[in-house]
């Protein structure tokens, strides 16, 4: 046949004996059998490295976005526990984010627009259930600074770029440069911080006016406007201070035997007189108002400074202002940013080093993973900025309320943030007579806590890098 094929060509003929054609089917099966072997141990080490990849990311995933992890097992105890605790720091945030935005230099509205978003973000990226984020004395003073003689476009600009360097430092893993920020150098900051804000005060709870620059401008003015001040803010104002103080310390009462338990009629009452000093804030203002409705209503002049009209509704969301126009001047973004300069840098700074210090102290011991709160807060500051909000960052007076208010998981946020647009769109005409003095005492008695007077005498003593560190905290 092949003959036939290939005619006038004769085929070589190759012997080949069978032991011969034996092992030539025995080494082909051991290639075959081999190459199986090899094929199969492939297939295994790519499984075995697809699992190994899935794994690492659903790490990555549940580590970056906390709600995955906690989510699936929420149940009714743990919703009534942080119903409970979001709407107690409601009541808490709304006449502090007032107070807050006064002292940035801006309209009472921005502070509750700098209240709400970052309640609903830390939901999903917080890793720690007690904090709350907002609006805080410090950043309201640091945003001030660069408000000072401006519009509101600088504060939400200066948000906007907060929430980007924020971001950027979390990509790049500096989160555990935080840990290198020494104690004294952080005492020494935020107690400096703390006599600045309650001296800034002074002039709303005195119901005087004037305009000032500067710390010792401030002092300086408050000393030689003294003769002006008006008697029925000071009064208000005073009153005012000593009834939170009180407040403050009723919680601390203690009913029943003291070496038993107390029955269920004292317990009722201490969690009564717990959750009144918890609101004293609330209580306070709201008091604060009817007097100064009730006497604005018998006499069309009031005797106290208000607050005024507060804008109703929600913000206008959309994107920060890349530029604005103050007077008859035009500024770009550069110009903008420009006129911002270091604060671009130091208020992200300040602002994460303030919240991993509140994780830490309400972590129980455990690791605090500062760089998921470097992302966390980067982007409330990011998406704040589009809801016209100034710089924000975790609040302790507020965190310790969740803290105390026995909230089980970050979702306790959701409910603040609710409670604050509820008040957005239904409370802020009545926002109108709340006594400026009234919100400067709201401010001096949160603030002064903060001042860590207990830890300077002894780290004053065995400590020159904290003598230092003071001295760096004061002069910034």
């Amino acid at each position: 046949m092949l003959q036939s094929l290939s005619p006038g060509v004769e085929l070589e003929r190759f012997p080949v004996s069978r032991s011969q054609a034996s092992g030539s089917t025995d080494n082909i099966f051991h290639r075959l059998n081999k190459f199986q072997m090899s094929l199969s141990t492939s297939i295994g080490n790519s499984e075995n490295n697809h699992a190994t990849w899935m794994k690492r990311l659903k790490t990555s995933l549940y580590r970056c976005v906390p709600i995955l992890s906690w989510m699936p097992l929420y149940n009714a105890d743990k919703f009534i526990c942080d119903l409970i605790a979001g709407v107690t720091v409601g009541l808490t945030v709304i006449p502090q984010s007032l107070a807050y935005a006064t002292l940035a230099g801006l309209e009472p509205q921005y502070g509750l627009y700098s209240a709400f978003v970052g309640c609903f973000v830390y939901v999903v990226f917080g890793s720690c259930k007690d904090i709350t984020i907002g609006p805080t004395a410090l950043m309201a003073l640091m945003t001030y600074q660069q408000v000072i003689g401006r519009n509101a476009d600088f504060a939400i600009l200066l948000c906007f770029l907060t929430g980007c360097v924020q971001l950027l430092m979390a990509i790049l893993h500096l989160g555990v440069l935080v840990d290198f920020i020494s104690i004294p150098v952080t005492v020494g900051f935020t107690s400096a911080t703390s006599v600045i804000i309650a001296c800034s005060q002074l002039k709303g709870l005195l119901g005087l006016s004037f305009k000032s620059n500067g710390f010792l401008d401030t002092v300086n003015k408050v000393w030689t406007h003294i003769p002006k001040t008006r008697p029925w803010d000071a009064t208000l104002g005073f009153t005012c201070i000593v009834v939170l103080l009180l407040l403050r310390k009723i919680k601390d009462i203690k009913l029943g035997p003291k070496d038993g338990k107390p029955n269920k009629r004292q317990k009722t009452i201490m969690k009564t007189l717990w959750l009144i000093s918890t609101a004293r804030n609330v209580f306070v203002v709201v008091v604060c108002s009817f007097i100064a409705y009730n006497l604005h209503a018998e006499n069309e002049d009031s005797p106290f400074i208000l607050t005024g009209t507060v804008r109703s509704g929600l913000p206008s969301f959309g994107l920060p202002p890349f530029g604005t126009n103050l007077g008859n001047q035009t500024y770009s973004f550069a110009d903008m940013c420009s006129e911002l300069g270091s604060s671009i840098v130091l208020v992200p700074i300040i602002g994460v080093l303030g919240n991993v210090a509140i994780a830490k102290a309400f972590s129980s011991g455990d690791s605090v993973d500062a760089t998921q709160e470097l992302l966390t807060l980067g982007i409330c500051n990011l998406l704040g900025s589009f809801a016209s909000s100034f710089p924000v960052t975790g609040s302790f007076s507020r965190s310790a309320v969740n803290h105390a208010s026995g909230v089980m998981t970050p979702f306790g946020g959701f409910y603040t943030g609710v409670l604050i647009l509820l008040a957005l769109g239904l409370l802020t005409p009545y926002f109108y007579f709340i006594p400026k003095a009234s919100l400067a005492a709201v401010i001096i008695c949160a603030v002064v806590f903060m001042i860590e007077y207990e830890v300077v005498k002894p780290m004053w003593k065995s400590s020159h890098t904290f003598r230092g560190g003071v001295l760096a905290g004061d002069t910034s």
